[in-house]
């Protein structure tokens, strides 16, 4: 990497550069002379491109010239293209993958809970899981009053649950399940109305086996009361949370979910490098991280491709990639439609420069699983979720796939949060600033004097102490906790 005051350039064989700060034409970016005004995260041209020709950033190309562009101007999406079309076939190039080792002498840990089962969570609350939209109301009633008595419960509403078929209703009940089964939530109450598809009994052999210390069921149309009767069940719940307390815990059972929205040009050299380095720090300790957003691995997936473990892994790889774009198509949409306007007001120009940015957030280590939608993750390492990369979606993808933690890099800001700690991190200082409500941790820093090393430790140090429970994520101090089901069916 290059970097001086005002530009980035990324890799020697880039024919572009980052620009760090307002550029005035008559400007200088790394000995070249700005022929017209360039904001900060956006590209400018550091040599000739002709038209058809390449645009290499991150040494990779992110779409190609449709005019002739020269030194010093604005390299966007007034002139570039994306290079990405239809599917494609591919074959299985493994690269001497690099693994991390840890520096630390002794293996890291943090103060979490051991469930029963083998689990360990870093949060001890009690959720209410609705099978259907149509108790919403109630849900929240119940927590309501449960909190006045101040028990630690959370509500999540939805509208499904019922009128859904096929994979629609399966994918709810996944979600959903995976949820029951998250150690953040030492007590769970099932509430259902009676009369929907996913009702209780039916929804009770989706879960299989089940505490019933931790997991109490609830249809509201078999009980009179059903405020008095859920608020009982929580009462119980509450008391069985207080019997875990925490204790000394390896850091190879934590478990972080990788996550990007609202994001620049800066995205791909701080905030998304930093979770990667974060990522391998965790993997090579034992730990496992999940990254998902298949979209956005559209135009990078061969260098997670060529990181597969084995071929049975690639070719997992390769069907998760393909069938997203049969997804695509079957809806009759453009594959490579992306990125939306708050990405490209940020500097993002192509598909291909926004998922080479995205997926760094996976480090380097090897891929060792591929995940189904709503499957929960079962081997340490790096693995891939199927799933979209609509921020909400994404972040309860990746809570139903055990995640404790979700790590959610932005340029632009955002202050969505899920059931678990969702930590948003920002690209740039000046967004970290001004939306000090929202950001947990600022990766800006890596674009002044602090090195990928140093804060890296620092962003270690503050994620154990956030799964330790010594602080919570901005999302948590908020209230800002929320769920969506992916849907890709007919409603009744």
């Amino acid at each position: 990497m290059i970097k001086t005051k005002n530009a980035v350039k990324i890799n020697t064989q880039d024919n572009v550069a980052t620009v760090l700060e307002d550029i005035k034409t008559g400007g200088h970016v790394l000995d070249i002379k700005a022929k017209c005004d360039v904001p900060p995260g956006h590209k400018i041209a550091l040599q000739p491109i002709a038209a058809g020709e390449n645009v290499i950033k991150y040494g990779n190309p992110i779409g190609h010239a449709v005019v002739a562009i020269n030194p010093g101007e604005h390299v966007h999406s007034h002139n570039i293209k994306t290079n990405l079309s239809g599917i494609e076939e591919y074959t299985y190039n493994p690269e001497n993958i690099r693994t991390v080792s840890s520096s630390i002498s002794k293996e890291s840990t943090f103060m979490g809970y051991k469930r029963p089962d083998g689990q360990v969570g870093i949060r001890n609350e009690i959720w209410i899981i609705n099978t259907v939209g149509c108790v919403n109301k109630t849900a929240e009633k119940i927590a309501k009053l449960a909190r006045e008595k101040s028990i630690d419960v959370h509500t999540f509403v939805h509208p499904y649950g019922c009128s859904q078929l096929g994979d629609d209703h399966k994918y709810t009940q996944q979600i959903l399940k995976g949820m029951v089964n998250h150690p953040n939530a030492a007590g769970i109450l099932v509430l259902g109305l009676g009369c929907e598809n996913n009702h209780i009994a039916d929804f009770k052999k989706v879960l299989g086996t089940w505490d019933e210390n931790r997991v109490k069921f609830l249809s509201t149309q078999d009980v009179a009361d059903e405020i008095t009767e859920g608020l009982k069940l929580v009462d119980e719940l509450a008391v069985y949370a207080k019997t875990f307390k925490r204790t000394e815990i390896s850091i190879s059972k934590l478990i972080i979910g990788l996550k990007c929205g609202g994001s620049d040009g800066f995205s791909g050299i701080t905030a998304n490098p930093l979770v990667g380095s974060l990522s391998d720090y965790v993997i090579a300790q034992g730990g496992t991280c999940i990254l998902t957003e298949v979209p956005e691995m559209f135009g990078a997936e061969t260098l997670l491709m060529n990181r597969a473990k084995n071929k049975n892994i690639f070719n997992k790889t390769v069907n998760l990639v393909n069938d997203f774009k049969r997804y695509f198509i079957s809806h009759g949409q453009e594959i490579y439609e992306n990125p939306p306007p708050g990405n490209k007001e940020g500097g993002i120009s192509t598909l291909e420069e926004k998922s080479l940015g995205c997926t760094q957030k996976g480090g380097v280590s090897p891929v060792v699983g591929v995940l189904n939608y709503g499957e929960t993750v079962k081997t340490p390492g790096l693995n891939l979720l199927q799933g979209p990369g609509n921020d909400i979606v994404a972040v309860t993808n990746l809570m139903a796939a055990g995640a404790h933690i979700v790590l959610f890099t932005t340029g632009r800001g955002t202050p969505l949060g899920g059931p678990v700690p969702t930590v948003k991190i920002s690209s740039n200082t000046p967004l970290a600033k001004i939306k000090s409500h929202w950001i947990d941790f600022d990766a800006g820093e890596l674009l002044d004097n602090t090195t990928m090393k140093e804060l890296t430790d620092a962003f270690f140090t503050y994620i154990i102490d956030l799964a330790s429970g010594s602080i919570l994520a901005k999302n948590e101090l908020n209230g800002y906790r929320e769920i969506s089901i992916f849907k890709d069916g007919v409603t009744l």
